[in-house]
């Protein structure tokens, strides 16, 4: 008899097991063919900081989760509705997650007395009541795999592997998800190693036929997501990595310059220099320098030389391109500065993320050295963004910093494709060779941007020394005047004061633009605090959400918009930064909530704090 299916509004999926069990591959998978589906999603991969953890270790355990629905979705989820462990470890870490009632499948075939005893487990969780509460699915995928591709003549260790597309099987079956996408996919792989791709194909269809003739109808339900009802166009799924570097791609375009970006490795910024190494026939030059000043220094030269330099990495990282910031800001080139935040200082926590690199995007230089700062909210973002940074870089002929953050870079979500005609060019001006006796001067302002004139090597007339050292505001020469100091220094803060008035006004995200409580966020914690101001307005509560890009400067409008309500929070993944920065600019009393866990904000947290401040 067939099984009855059960339809969702969504539903939240968590694939947990050792590093080398594939789990990013399976949820990558399933997200591709969810998306394909309709459906709208947000994923989180959750990668171990250790590049090789002992296997089976609580240290190396690699997750996976993605939240899709048939409506909007902002977030990941607070909570699984079902955790996959495929083994002691993935179980210890994660369960703590799983809702009460959720569902649970449990690889039964990995639970030995070594792995549990790896895992610091002193007697079985699953032979006890430790599970109690859950709907456990016990199943010895290890051995049902290794029985689905004994025809392909695998040893042992290729054979295990597999079992992650038996899971997947598994899953896709559930969630009525189809699998030709997925088999499509390892034909591709492994089309030079097909007795792989056939295994791997075997034990997914393996486990998707499992669900549909297993007798376990009381404990596994198939369910039915409907696709979301979007606005019609063309989407793809997308990571912040990607969008980032699309948008730095579409920057070069509409700026009409050539863009050079100079990188060196480092977690989570290096899938840019990945993506864009891959891009050379837009015109786009991807250098992987010896360390982080070599990165930056050959960026900035590249916009010296008249392309758009563009340079990314992490927290310690932008910390070693300091100087050279410092140069940039003081020969006043055009170059955008990527900082994927990771937890910590120091190597901290490398793989989770965190919003505490703010401080140092807006005072971490030495000097009065003022730079514009941005920051994205979600993957899709990262474009729109990215090409704003160029856009700001170029107009002002100043550095710009641009805050994107681990969660961002690795998470996905559905992209709706953007008409680049609609787009304003933002064509850069460079010096031509000056007319008759007229001589170049390199810093020759425009009266409303106060940008200097940008004078490229290899044009006639236009030949002149720069550097870091202090320099004339008239001439451009090497000044030591007290005076022409106080002038330059001026100068410098109000050319990105001035960008205020070339950014949009701050608008209210959701709710009135006025009232009793404004939740004041940027980056990362967008989905979180958009959906815990949902549902605190849908109780009664007057409460509004303001989501900040533009970071410094702020835009023109904010301090008055936030002058309309009677309380502040602001939440964030740090100890309370951008609170520091509003009182600092405002002398705003902000209240902060903050969280440096290396996880995303959850829903319910961010809803008591809501209601608490709003009863206080």
């Amino acid at each position: 008899m067939a099984l009855e299916v059960q339809t969702l509004e969504s539903a939240v999926v968590r694939f947990a097991g050792d590093s080398g069990d594939g789990m990013q591959l399976t949820g990558s998978q399933f997200t591709n063919s969810t998306a394909l589906s309709g459906n709208d999603l947000a994923t989180f991969p959750d990668f171990p900081a250790e590049i090789r953890a002992p296997v089976g270790t609580t240290f190396g355990v690699s997750a996976f989760q993605i939240n899709f629905g048939a409506t909007s979705i902002k977030t990941v989820g607070d909570q699984p509705d079902v955790l996959v462990a495929m083994n002691p470890a993935a179980l210890k870490v994660n369960l703590s997650n799983l809702r009460k009632g959720g569902m649970l499948v449990l690889d039964e075939g990995s639970f030995t007395t070594r792995n549990l005893q790896k895992a610091g487990y002193a007697d079985n969780p699953a032979e006890g009541d430790t599970l109690d509460g859950y709907q456990v699915i016990k199943l010895d995928i290890s051995k049902m795999t290794m029985e689905a591709v004994k025809e392909f003549g695998l040893g042992n260790k290729e054979a295990l592997r597999c079992k992650n597309m038996w899971t997947l099987g598994l899953m896709l079956w559930m969630y009525t998800r189809k699998r030709q996408p997925v088999i499509d996919w390892l034909e591709k792989k492994f089309a030079k190693k097909p007795e792989i791709a056939n295994a791997n194909i075997a034990a997914l269809n393996a486990g998707h036929a499992y669900g549909e003739t297993s007798e376990l109808s009381a404990h596994i339900h198939q369910y039915e997501v409907e696709p979301v009802h979007a606005e019609p166009g063309i989407y793809r799924t997308v990571t912040g990595s990607q969008a980032l570097s699309w948008g730095i791609a579409a920057g070069g375009e509409l700026s009409g310059l050539e863009i050079m970006f100079g990188s060196y490795p480092i977690t989570p910024a290096s899938p840019i220099l990945h993506t864009l190494s891959g891009m050379k026939e837009l015109g786009i030059v991807t250098f992987q320098a010896e360390d982080e000043i070599a990165a930056i220094c050959a960026a900035l030269g590249a916009s010296y030389a008249g392309a758009l330099g563009v340079t990314s990495s992490s927290g310690p990282g932008i910390a070693l391109k300091t100087e050279a910031l410092g140069l940039a800001i003081s020969t006043e080139l055009p170059l955008v500065v990527i900082n994927s935040q990771r937890g910590g200082p120091s190597t901290g926590l490398p793989t989770k993320t965190e919003q505490s690199d703010l401080y140092q995007a807006i005072y971490g230089r030495n000097g009065d050295a003022p730079m514009p700062v941005v920051a994205t909210r979600s993957p899709g973002d990262c474009f729109e963004v990215a090409i704003e940074a160029c856009r700001l870089a170029v107009k002002y002929m100043t550095p710009v910093m641009l805050l994107t953050d681990g969660f961002i870079a690795n998470a996905a979500e559905p992209w709706k494709l953007p008409d680049l005609d609609a787009i304003e060019p933002f064509p850069a001006s460079q010096a031509k060779t000056p007319e008759g006796d007229e001589a170049f001067n390199p810093f020759l302002r425009d009266e409303e941007t106060l940008a200097r004139n940008w004078g490229v090597p290899g044009v006639k007339g236009t030949e002149h020394r720069i550097g870091g050292i202090e320099k004339s505001y008239d001439t451009g020469h090497i000044s030591y005047d007290p005076a022409n100091h106080q002038k330059m220094t001026d100068t410098r803060f109000a050319k990105i004061d001035g960008i205020a008035g070339d950014i949009p006004d701050q608008v209210v995200d959701q709710g009135e633009d006025s009232g009793t409580l404004a939740v004041v966020g940027w980056g990362s914690t967008y989905g979180p605090i958009e959906e815990a101001v949902k549902r605190a307005r849908a109780d009664g509560l007057s409460v509004s959400h303001i989501h900040l890009r533009y970071l410094n400067p702020f835009p023109k409008n904010l301090e008055n918009l936030l002058g309309g309500f009677d309380k502040i929070l602001v939440p964030e993944m740090n100890n309370g930064q951008l609170k520091t920065v509003l009182r600092d600019k405002f002398l705003l009393d902000a209240k902060p909530f903050t969280q440096v866990s290396g996880l995303p904000f959850k829903i319910g947290d961010l809803l008591s704090a809501i209601r608490a401040e709003i009863a206080s």
